[in-house]
């Protein structure tokens, strides 16, 4: 009866919620009490990295450690336990650590090592692909039968689809707020953000500003070189401003050669500073494109904050938009802040 509670809840977890966090954690909170292990966690892989990273974790930590602390651990792929169950595929109970050499030096914190006495892995696979790795640390290896091993194994299925859901729920999720030319967000999740960047500065008194920019004659580009040249110099261009700005900054496209930057937090010095800054980036920066030219780019900006320059989304872009437009007037590749008017770069 225990085992089909267990079921029931992890499934009715599968069913209820599209949050792979919630369904991970409750898989594990299952899994727990079975299992009677000291420390608990489940990683996942980091495909790009060749990493693993901790999704969710439980049962006794270490006095310093917390599952914040886990989540900003990286254990490479091939070390460690969990390591070696990601790269192998294959599950692995070491019933005494101490008797197996290949493990000696588990990755994270080496202080820790002497609290682990036996573990198990079990790797979360999808058609032959290794998602991530359930870990159980200091549990009773020496009680575990073919049952609880196998039990074990069904509750990495479910763990395993839970994650698969998750994964196609996210890129479904990315596909309808990214541009698919440059990879950027697009407009639509601009004003969604902008509409929580209002919010949360009514309730903390911040601010925000947002950066309009438009690439200045580049209809020469798409003239002259064609358009499949104009739309890789538009990704380009979005993936360079992208690294020139704060984590915390996202940029968007806007629509045609049109681009927003969102900078949380900034009041309008700091996001002039910012415009003149992402201003003479592009001046100085050619951009290789893969048929042979190497091109060059200048743009026209505005800024607009908020709450001075409007009171929603609209009308903060229409500010900004305004001055970008006052800089198309007059000189182009320059930097016009609502207020302000424009400004020598």
């Amino acid at each position: 009866m225990r085992d089909l509670q267990i079921f029931h809840s992890v499934a009715r977890a599968l069913t209820s919620s599209l949050d792979r966090d919630t369904i991970l954690r409750t898989i594990m909170q299952q899994m727990e009490p079975f299992f009677e292990a000291e420390t608990w966690s489940l990683l996942l892989v980091d495909e790009q990295r060749r990493e693993l990273f901790y999704a969710v974790a439980g049962g006794t930590m270490p006095t310093d450690a917390t599952e914040a602390t886990l989540r900003e651990m990286r254990i490479p792929i091939g070390q460690g336990f969990a390591g070696w169950v990601a790269e192998h595929g294959e599950s692995l109970i070491v019933p005494e650590v101490e008797l197996d050499g290949r493990f000696m030096h588990l990755a994270g914190r080496t202080d820790d090592n002497s609290r682990v006495r036996s573990a198990i892995c079990m790797p979360l696979r999808v058609r032959r692909e290794t998602l991530g790795v359930i870990q159980l640390i200091n549990c009773r290896v020496e009680t575990l039968s073919d049952y609880t091993i196998s039990f074990l194994h069904l509750l990495c299925d479910y763990a395993a689809i839970a994650i698969e859901n998750a994964r196609a729920v996210e890129r479904i999720q990315e596909l309808t707020i990214t541009d698919d030319c440059t990879g950027l967000y697009n407009l639509r999740y601009l004003y969604r953000q902008m509409e929580a960047e209002m919010e949360r500065t009514q309730r903390f008194g911040s601010m925000f500003s947002l950066i309009f920019i438009d690439l200045d004659h580049f209809k020469d580009v798409n003239d002259h070189y064609g358009h499949l040249i104009g739309s890789e110099l538009l990704a380009e261009v979005g993936q360079a401003l992208r690294s020139q700005v704060r984590g915390v900054d996202s940029v968007f496209r806007y629509g045609g050669d049109e681009f927003t930057v969102l900078l949380p937090g900034s009041d309008k010095l700091a996001a002039r500073e910012t415009a003149i800054r992402l201003n003479r980036f592009l001046r100085e920066k050619a951009f290789p494109m893969s048929d042979g030219p190497e091109l060059q780019i200048r743009a026209s900006m505005g800024v607009a904050t908020y709450p001075e320059d409007g009171a929603t989304a609209q009308e903060i872009i229409r500010a900004a938009d305004q001055m970008m437009y006052l800089v198309k007037g007059m000189t182009r590749d320059s930097v016009a802040i609502a207020g302000m008017g424009m400004l020598p770069v």
